[in-house]
């Protein structure tokens, strides 16, 4: 198994600057995008020309992307907020009604049988625990448990490599600049939980009010004051 790298790929701003970042440190890079019947399911459609884009920088650096269909399986547990029309509010458990129970350990398990498969060793993920929407699957410790239940599970020395970890958007932002895609991250990222790109603000498209672009937007804003 070589050094290469899998990265899962929304389409949104944390996962663009998870792709750049992977693109400049390995020589191969694969990506793989889920449909999970997802309230933003514009996020897909940006994809490609994300995709696209990177190309025309690391070349035949960016290999086969990959899109799985969870749909009948995540929505026949039930809806949230991203998954349907339900209002976006905090619940008595302490999380947002758009956290999807078992998301990210499904893109993690999921992801992790197809690196096996491809021969690749680190999975890259934009999960993070500074800025976040409260999201338990987003945590550091889930990240750690989930990195060694795979090596067992699958007897691989998998690496799932969280590089935005530690990192507030205003960091986030930051990195997009030294990476060089500032402008793409505008222009052709999707991170909106309403899938709204009918308003365009500097820092990209969206509604503007929901806890997505709230945080993006603020990051935004301490990155230009910084």
């Amino acid at each position: 198994m070589d050094d290469g790298a899998l990265v899962l790929f929304s389409g949104g701003q944390d996962s663009t600057a998870c792709l750049a970042w992977a693109l400049a440190r390995f020589a191969r890079v694969e990506t793989v995008g889920f449909a999970y019947g997802q309230r933003h399911a514009i996020e897909l459609e940006c994809r490609g020309p994300v995709r696209d884009a990177l190309a025309e920088r690391w070349g035949t650096r960016l290999g086969p992307d990959h899109l799985i269909d969870l749909t009948p399986s995540l929505t026949a547990l039930g809806q949230t907020a991203l998954t349907s029309e339900a209002a976006i509010v905090m619940g008595e458990d302490g999380l947002p009604s758009t956290f999807v129970p078992g998301r990210n350990l499904l893109f993690l398990t999921y992801g992790a049988a197809l690196a096996y498969r491809r021969g690749l060793r680190r999975i890259v993920g934009g999960m993070c625990e500074t800025d976040f929407s409260g999201y338990p699957d987003c945590r550091d410790d889930t990240i750690k448990a989930m990195q060694l239940a795979l090596n067992l599970g699958m007897q691989r020395r998998f690496v799932l490599e969280t590089p935005l970890m530690w990192l507030d958007k205003a960091a986030t932002w930051a990195l997009a600049d030294r990476l060089g895609i500032v402008e793409l991250t505008v222009e052709r990222t999707h991170t909106c939980y309403l899938g709204d790109r009918t308003h365009r603000h500097d820092w990209g498209w969206g509604c503007g009010t929901c806890p997505a672009c709230g945080l993006r937007a603020a990051g935004w804003r301490r990155w230009r004051e910084e």
